[in-house]
């Protein structure tokens, strides 16, 4: 299984361009000009590219590509079945890969944003997250993977290695798309399934660290839980660094204190706590 979702991801990685509203306008402002050659980014910011313009199109590594007719803000569209498609999927949840000013995506499901934006990069906001754990040499649980960028800040940061989880599908094939999203291999395994039940099968004190990044509260409120707190306890090392993040839900709005609440558990848990500005950074007895 991790063989084959491996191989999957790789052979869709930057297969097909990506396009958002920006570049469209670039492309469309470059052929209005005049200009034969456009300079842009066809993966998300992640590098640049020269595309040859015409009226009629653009063209990429040889191939002819159609303006579309519709492209919407906050949408990223895919060259798929000889057009361009929203990166999205609706099985339960409509999933849906989201461009940002800065180049790395966020994502949405059922439009609630998963990953912090309003700030900076939803990619330099998990570096930050990541610092608090000092990644280098350590065997680390990334509980909730999403698009990957823990992960990919922890291989940065040089790693021993990363036990990712993610329990949707979709997301995963979110993160196949998404060029900001980490290839797995080189100590980063991938592994589809709900950390709920997959801890279980960690041994004891088998990882040095652990980012923990659940949906919110009230979407997954077992992964707040006391006992899925004393099954993290379990499976990290003495001393090991937990980092926890909550945002910064306004308890008036939500009538509860998810910070202090998650800090009291991870207390009974045996971890001393530390609150952060939008988490729990904790550090096992």
């Amino acid at each position: 299984m991790q063989g084959q979702m491996k191989a999957e991801l790789q052979k869709r990685r930057m297969a097909e361009p990506l396009l958002t509203l920006r570049v469209l306008e670039q492309l469309r402002a470059g052929e209005r000009a005049g200009e034969s050659t456009v300079e842009c980014s066809l993966d998300l910011q992640r590098s640049n590219t020269t595309v040859e313009v015409k009226a009629t199109g653009w063209i990429w590594k040889g191939q002819l590509f159609p303006y579309p007719e519709v492209c919407r803000d906050r949408t990223i569209y895919r060259w798929a079945n000889e057009s361009f498609q929203p990166v999205s999927r609706y099985s339960a949840s409509l999933i849906k890969l989201v461009p940002t000013q800065w180049g790395p995506p966020t994502f949405e499901i059922d439009g609630i944003k998963m990953l912090p934006t309003q700030r900076l990069s939803p990619y330099a906001d998990a570096e930050c997250k990541v610092g608090f754990i000092q990644p280098r040499g350590k065997v680390i649980l990334d509980t909730c993977g999403g698009l990957g960028y823990f992960a990919a800040w922890c291989l940065q940061g040089q790693s021993r290695q990363v036990l990712s989880y993610e329990k949707n599908p979709d997301v995963i094939w979110l993160r196949s798309l998404n060029p900001w999203s980490p290839p797995i291999g080189g100590g980063l395994t991938l592994t589809q399934g709900d950390i709920v039940e997959q801890i279980a099968l960690l041994p004891d004190q088998s990882v040095d660290a652990i980012l923990h990044d659940p949906p919110r509260f009230g979407i997954a409120g077992e992964l707040y839980s006391q006992a899925f707190y004393q099954q993290l306890a379990r499976v990290v090392r003495r001393k090991g660094k937990l980092f926890h993040y909550t945002g910064t839900p306004n308890k008036r709005t939500s009538g509860r204190d998810v910070p202090n609440e998650v800090a009291t558990r991870l207390r009974r848990a045996a971890f001393t706590v530390e609150l952060t500005n939008d988490g729990v950074l904790a550090v096992r007895l």
